[in-house]
């Protein structure tokens, strides 16, 4: 075996972290833990054992460079990627369509906030997102069925890394949606129920390369992949919130109604702000990088927390500038908001400027008395009471 190099013809072993297991370690504070480590062996990557595997992880734009290397290492999802599905390739996603369906279902649900003392912010947005996501797919939801298929949704991220009890929760809840999903594809095979042109019909009726046709829990899985990411965006409304609150002259910057203040607060949101600690891979082939070895079936870990917060990218990586970001476009690796997807992803970049947008200048309400602090050793990191409003009068 010949491994191959990036940047140096001779590999030596990566700096191990000293003990046996570090998965309480990691779960205590999975958001510094692998960049507490990097610095202190003085490597972008280290080797830690967590649940009983050996893992190399790793910090840093670079890192996140080497992550978008498919021949090298293949990647898990993270909860907004948003790949092209299978059914969709060679053509953009309706972005305009989802935006106009998210206005309507924030206008339908608005009523309803504003008639109730108090709103926790976190459950309305996916409750809001899971209609907005139905809608734009094409898919029939009920007003009964929303509040089942938004806890089955929101399951997938909000519950995929929090622990073993969690994660089987979060897997129940996608076996529990990809069968509704299927159910509604066979549905419509025998009687149309789709709208025409829908992407949910797309994908039932989709016949790939070799003439066959997706099985209906193959396009099921292909409709949760587009549903899920949408869903997922309640997280960043959350937080999008919170910083309006502890910084709220960027909510009187949003109100001037200038496009380049409101994207440079989202993409500062989303550098400053935890969504996921780190995204993990499996090494596909031996190679080197930076002088390390790399072996085939290892697990890898990209520390997300750490590389938005690197110094040596970002200058005051702590403090929350948005102003960092005029005339200025995120790098493809110096941003790593939520995982593979790329800093310019068009669906949750849309999605979270149409909320910050409707929070700063179309919504008054009043912050009370809660506990804002984030949640730093629970991904998704959420203030602990999930932002509650109350007093809600649109504008």
């Amino acid at each position: 075996m010949a491994p191959d190099s990036l940047n140096a013809p001779v590999s030596r072993r990566v700096p191990a972290v000293p003990g046996w297991d570090h998965s309480l370690q990691f779960l205590a504070d999975p958001y510094r833990f692998i960049g507490r480590e990097c610095r202190r062996l003085g490597s972008d990557v280290v080797q830690a054992r967590l649940l009983l595997q050996t893992t190399l992880c790793l910090t840093g734009p670079r890192a996140a460079e080497l992550f978008s290397d498919g021949r090298r290492l293949r990647r898990a999802g993270a909860a907004t990627d948003m790949g092209l599905p299978v059914f969709f390739e060679g053509e953009p996603l309706p972005i305009a369509a989802l935006l106009a369906q998210a206005l309507e279902q924030w206008d339908r649900l608005l009523p309803a906030w504003c008639s109730r003392p108090r709103v926790v912010l976190y459950a309305a947005a996916q409750d809001w997102l899971c209609r907005t996501a139905c809608a734009w797919a094409g898919v029939p939801l009920a007003a009964a069925e929303a509040p089942v298929r938004t806890a089955q949704l929101a399951a997938l991220f909000d519950n995929a890394a929090g622990g073993l009890a969690a994660h089987l929760r979060a897997r129940r809840a996608r076996r529990e949606a990809e069968s509704w999903l299927a159910g509604l594809v066979q549905s419509h095979r025998r009687r149309p129920i789709f709208p025409e042109g829908s992407l949910a019909a797309a994908a039932a009726g989709f016949i790939g390369d070799q003439g066959l046709q997706l099985t209906a829990c193959q396009a099921a899985g292909e409709l949760l992949n587009l549903l899920r990411p949408v869903v997922a965006v309640s997280v960043f409304v959350v937080l999008a919130a919170h910083a309006l609150h502890r910084h709220p002259r960027w909510r009187d910057a949003q109100a001037d109604g200038l496009d380049d203040d409101l994207q440079a607060f989202v993409h500062e949101v989303r550098r400053f702000y935890p969504f996921f600690p780190a995204v993990s891979a499996q090494v596909s082939r031996d190679f080197v990088w930076d002088g390390w070895h790399f072996p085939k079936g290892a697990r890898a870990m990209l520390d997300l927390y750490g590389t938005n917060h690197d110094d040596r990218a970002w200058p005051l990586p702590h403090e929350f500038r948005p102003e960092r970001f005029f005339g200025a476009v995120p790098g493809l690796f110096e941003l790593a908001p939520h995982g593979a997807a790329p800093a310019q992803d068009p669906l949750p970049l849309a999605l979270m400027k149409l909320a910050a947008r409707q929070l700063a200048v179309h919504l008054r309400y009043q912050v009370p008395a809660q506990d804002l602090d984030l949640q730093m050793d629970r991904p998704p990191a959420l203030p602990r009471d999930r932002f509650i409003v109350e007093r809600l009068v649109p504008l």
